[in-house]
């Protein structure tokens, strides 16, 4: 069986790259790492992982299709089939999403559809919802619209703060994601 060469998309700490990285995902090699924030602490894991890493500053492109033509180029010069994002936090254009059809994933720290876009951990606890959760979705050309490939649910504490439920989110997220990219991997 040929293994499944995959690119983690990341802006931040890298805690889900690590969690992926840690599992050794049969049928699945993670060859690159793509990095929109050169002082991202993601990168020291990379380079601890051995992973070749692209880094890249948005601005200094004339256009999100420049940039993404370039990581296009990159990608399949590495022969990366499959793009798993962990906390990237650049919507994913065309020329991207025209090539990785159906081959982009995303973990978003809300049972979507509720609380899409950035800070959903803060928005679920200032909305002060019952529940919350992660979710792993395919992406589409929408901020967090992509259809669901699987859901866990939390229940909120009634003195949950951010950072409390951050924590909780976050040892969800490292179990969900490489479970749901091995079930993938089986797939394909």
């Amino acid at each position: 069986m040929s293994k499944v060469r995959a690119a983690v998309f990341a802006s931040g700490t890298g805690s889900n790259f690590e969690a992926i990285m840690k599992e050794k995902i049969p049928g699945c090699d993670i060859t690159f790492l793509v990095c929109d924030q050169p002082d991202a602490k993601v990168i020291d894991k990379a380079n601890y992982f051995d992973v070749p890493t692209f880094v890249f500053s948005a601005k200094d492109y004339p256009s999100k299709q420049a940039y993404e033509r370039v990581l296009v180029d990159k990608l399949q010069e590495a022969g990366v089939t499959w793009i798993f994002l962990a906390g990237y936090m650049r919507m994913i254009g065309k020329m991207l999403l025209d090539v990785y059809e159906e081959r982009i994933i995303n973990i978003h720290p809300s049972l979507l559809p509720a609380f899409p876009g950035k800070d959903a951990i803060g928005q679920a606890v200032e909305a002060g919802v019952g529940k919350t959760g992660v979710t792993v979705h395919y992406v589409d050309s929408g901020m967090d619209s992509g259809p669901i490939i699987a859901q866990e649910e939390l229940e909120m504490f009634p003195d949950e703060t951010i950072e409390t439920l951050k924590k909780r989110i976050q040892k969800v997220e490292h179990r969900l994601y490489p479970r749901v990219i091995k079930d993938l991997m089986l797939k394909d």
